[in-house]
């Protein structure tokens, strides 16, 4: 009887875990900034403060980041061309939340997205952005921006 008993509590135990599990290791999460806190010290004069999560909670994490654009040649300040920020945080797969950050022509942002995936148990996660997508995106801005040029041109 006591070794029936000591067996069902240690697999009631070991259901509760494999069933919690999901809520202790779920997703991270990355959150863009836009425009800085000019009144935190430590952000003054920054372009944009990254912050990252697991669940509600802040994480410090390693995080890295790409300037990805089509570009002109001849380097101007300011920057002439299309640019997006791929900001990764963690280390890869379901440990890492990616945030792409559009660059409007003016040097502002003109949009954060943080790319998902749904997950077991309702959960969303951040899911990796592929090279293919990022290309894409810039070629699409600078069709939009050429067909705003060639419009304009027509018009005149």
């Amino acid at each position: 009887m006591k070794r029936t008993l000591l067996r069902s509590l240690a697999l009631i135990t070991a259901l509760t875990l494999v069933a919690s599990s999901p809520a202790l290791a779920g997703p991270p999460w990355i959150s863009i900034e836009y425009p800085a806190n000019p009144f935190d010290a430590t952000s003054r004069g920054a372009f944009l403060t990254v912050r990252t999560y697991h669940h509600k909670d802040f994480e410090s994490k390693t995080v890295t980041g790409t300037a990805e654009g089509v570009y002109v040649v001849r380097w101007q300040r300011p920057a002439v061309g299309r640019w997006v920020l791929v900001i990764r945080s963690g280390s890869g797969g379901v440990t890492e939340a990616t945030a792409v950050v559009e660059i409007s022509p003016t040097g502002t942002v003109a949009g954060v997205t943080v790319p998902t995936r749904a997950i077991g148990g309702g959960w969303i996660s951040p899911r990796s952005v592929a090279t293919s997508e990022i290309d894409a995106l810039l070629q699409g801005r600078a069709l939009a921006s050429a067909g705003v040029a060639g419009q304009t041109a027509r018009t005149r």
